[in-house]
């Protein structure tokens, strides 16, 4: 067991540490100056965050990839599709729940939700944003079962949510949209990725077929669209009225000194509350349908508590150090070079995908499922350039303040457009990539810095309008960079083949052995 947490800790250590030396030597130019309790915040919170996610994707390992494993293989046997439905709704609401980057969304934008602004607004997204990814979830589970094409259904629901987008305009709700998005976004983070990736697994390798790989992937896809659509419908029961965007959360004294202890108690609270549903579902399971050996439930007892730890640390880690800095960062940068805060965009989006969680998970398997087809470096490399240009466009749109569909509705025409020209399984791992990308520190540090940057170039009355939608621009780009990668390999594939077929037609005919 050491030896593996010794494995992860180095994995997060590379992770991590390219963000936190730009960060550093950023604020040691005139561009940006951080004092010496936000600097010293900093390299510590991201020790911790290395440790946080270490001890998390261990635990992800032992207990929610296996749960999800289990869940997906033990339902599929009992051949009860009604009850499959039924506990992947739930098991989609709670895992959603427990997801660490919805509760940094939530906080951050609970103030223009109904229910008062205070917590009852975030728990009334988080549920509402919960019940979109379990609804879709039973979409995927359905599709897996009757074998159904996941381009189509993604096409479908695209129209779905773009109709959306303009009964909202059409309501004068139009400055609501890029959190829609958004929220779509942070729902697929290092909890829900793990369990839902595996879910997928065991449901179609119990199904079998020849389509079993692909099958394994798209449900991400659909839990992403789910939340989009929920808080579409739940932002048509808002005033449509915002006022100054508040960024006292930003503020590094309301988490350090005496604060900190509030701060850990809090978080403690908040992933006991999620991890519990979950395991208190999970046991129900077991004694009702899953009937897992002693041995197998030891292990995923063991994974909950890294999982536990990991979490509370990681989430820590990016409300003291993480959170304040990105803020103070882009705000500083934007007062002094718009120009030079676009490529530290790109630079940034490029480098923060590695400290993803969810985004190791996800490569990992996918190497596992096409049996090496696609390369774990290539999906890193791939992701990381698509999350630096749209980071790096987010920027752009922030600055000269235009509506975030003028780069969704063409991205997402030209992903669509993509999937008739490359492999099903490309189609379906883009589409999972786009969720995955846009983890924790997306929402907790990337959406900060751009909402920094707003505060100094727009104000703060503009904040909500562009400033976020960098977490849905996050979760699209993948879509197209992964499935250009599938079109070079299928022309690739195509070019090596007419050239084999040139060499034979152009043989020698002396060289050719004639069997009778």
């Amino acid at each position: 067991m050491f030896k593996i947490l010794l494995s992860k800790l180095k994995e997060a250590v590379i992770s991590v540490l390219p963000i936190t030396v730009i960060v550093l030597i950023i604020s040691f130019t005139p561009l940006a100056s951080l004092s010496t309790t936000e600097t010293v915040a900093f390299s510590v919170s991201a020790v911790g965050l290395i440790i946080g996610i270490a001890l998390f994707n261990l635990g992800a390992d032992l207990a929610m990839t296996p749960m999800g494993g289990h869940v997906g293989t033990g339902l599929t046997k009992s051949k009860k599709v009604l009850v499959l439905l039924s506990v992947c709704f739930v098991m989609g609401l709670l895992i959603t729940i427990a997801e660490p980057d919805l509760s940094v969304l939530g906080e951050q934008v609970k103030g223009i939700m109904p229910g008062g602004g205070g917590e009852l607004s975030k728990w009334l997204l988080i549920i509402t944003v919960g019940v979109g990814v379990g609804i879709f979830l039973v979409i995927a589970i359905i599709k897996i079962v009757f074998h159904k094409d996941l381009a189509m259904l993604v096409m479908f629901f695209y129209l779905m949510l773009f109709a959306l987008c303009a009964i909202l305009a059409e309501n004068g709700k139009f400055h609501l949209l890029p959190l829609s998005f958004d929220s779509g976004g942070v729902t697929t983070g290092p909890i829900t990725v793990p369990f839902i990736m595996a879910l997928g697994v065991g449901i179609s390798a119990t199904i079998g077929g020849r389509d079993a790989n692909e099958n394994s992937f798209g449900l991400i896809a659909l839990c992403s669209v789910g939340p989009i659509i929920a808080v579409m419908a739940l932002s048509l029961t808002t005033s449509g009225e915002l006022g100054a965007y508040s960024t006292e959360i930003y503020d590094i004294g309301n988490y350090i000194g005496n604060n900190f202890g509030h701060t850990l108690l809090d978080t403690v609270k908040e992933v006991s509350l999620a991890l519990a549903l979950i395991v208190a579902f999970f046991i129900i399971l077991q004694f009702a349908i899953l009937k897992l050996p002693k041995q197998k439930l030891i292990q995923i007892a063991i994974g909950i508590g890294y999982t536990f730890f990991g979490l509370v640390i990681f989430l820590v880690a990016v409300k003291v150090g993480f959170m304040p800095v990105g803020f103070k960062l882009g705000k500083q940068i934007a007062e002094n070079n718009q120009t030079l805060l676009v490529v530290l965009c790109f630079i940034l989006g490029m480098v923060v995908v590695l400290a993803e969680p969810a985004v190791h998970v996800l490569n990992k398997q996918v190497e596992q499922i096409t049996n090496g087809g696609v390369k774990k470096i290539e999906m890193l490399l791939a992701l990381s350039i698509a999350v630096g240009i749209s980071i790096g466009l987010s920027a752009i749109r922030m600055i000269f303040k235009f509506s975030i569909l003028y780069y969704l509705i063409p991205g997402y025409l030209i992903s669509l457009g993509l999937s008739f020209f490359v492999p099903k399984i490309y189609t379906a791992i883009a589409f999972d990539s786009g969720g995955v990308a846009s983890g924790p520190l997306t929402s907790s540090f990337i959406l900060p810095l751009v909402i920094g940057a707003c505060e100094a170039a727009n104000g703060s009355s503009n904040i909500y309008g562009f400033a976020f939608g960098v977490v849905a621009m996050v979760a699209m780009t993948p879509l197209i960079t992964i499935q250009l990668l599938g079109f070079k390999a299928v022309m690739s594939a195509k070019v090596r083949a007419n050239i084999t077929m040139r060499r034979i037609l152009s043989a020698d005919d002396e060289q050719i052995i004639y069997f009778k």
